[in-house]
């Protein structure tokens, strides 16, 4: 089964670097996918940007979820280093690019 995507606001972060799970479209995007949070849970997160020509390319990140109790809401730990536009996967054309 294929990673949940799921909007989020990558400056919206606690003071552990990581993604709170707090903004409009987040919620609305869990809501609409009918994701149910769980502790450990691995989402793929996404927001809107754009290329040096200014077409649409989303930021991606994957996120492991924690409930912060002392936060009361939830957050994900991200790895930052990895965190890339859509575009880096894909090929002129929009195909899938391997490294293989």
């Amino acid at each position: 089964m294929a990673t949940p995507r799921v909007y989020a606001d990558f400056q919206n972060l606690d003071d552990e670097n990581r993604l709170r799970l707090t903004c409009a479209g987040t919620r609305q995007d869990l809501e609409r996918q009918g994701i149910e949070l769980r502790e450990g849970m691995v989402l793929t997160f996404y927001s809107d940007d754009a290329d040096d020509e200014g077409e649409p390319d989303e930021l991606l990140a994957q996120g492991v979820l924690h409930c912060d109790g002392a936060q009361q809401c939830w957050v994900a730990a991200i790895d930052w280093d990895a965190l890339h536009h859509a575009s880096e996967r894909r090929g002129q054309r929009g195909k899938i690019v391997t490294t293989d």
